[in-house]
């Protein structure tokens, strides 16, 4: 079960995250900006599945793992500044993080549709 709600929070991700070359590959049709736009309120909710479920399961495709929580990162940028604590060190590892943003984007998206294979 962890799996499966880990593999769509990794293809819905890739999707916010890479949108940019995924629109250029688009071309016309809009289609992956018709999707973004429907998961635009969701951001949250899918950044911290991306942050929480891969560090239960961290051993398991280690890469894959590191990969989807660097893109919870960055999908909680906005979230940030509600955790006093650890603002400034996550705000400097999301500004870090932000120039692979379309990278991690894609990258997201391989993994969870490997992980459906």
């Amino acid at each position: 079960m962890v799996g499966l709600v880990l593999t769509i929070a990794n293809i819905t991700g890739g999707i916010l995250l890479g949108l940019a070359t995924l629109d250029k590959w688009d071309g016309e049709s809009n289609f992956f900006n018709k999707i973004a736009n429907s998961l635009a309120p969701f951001q949250t909710v899918i950044g911290g599945v991306l942050v929480i479920l891969p560090l239960i399961t961290f051993w398991n495709n280690l890469i894959f793992n590191i990969v989807s929580i660097l893109g919870g990162i960055l999908l909680l940028t906005h979230v940030f500044g509600k955790v006093p604590a650890l603002e400034t060190t996550l705000r400097k590892l999301s500004d870090q993080l932000m120039p692979f943003k379309a990278i991690i984007g894609i990258a997201l998206l391989v993994i969870g549709i490997l992980r459906i294979f």
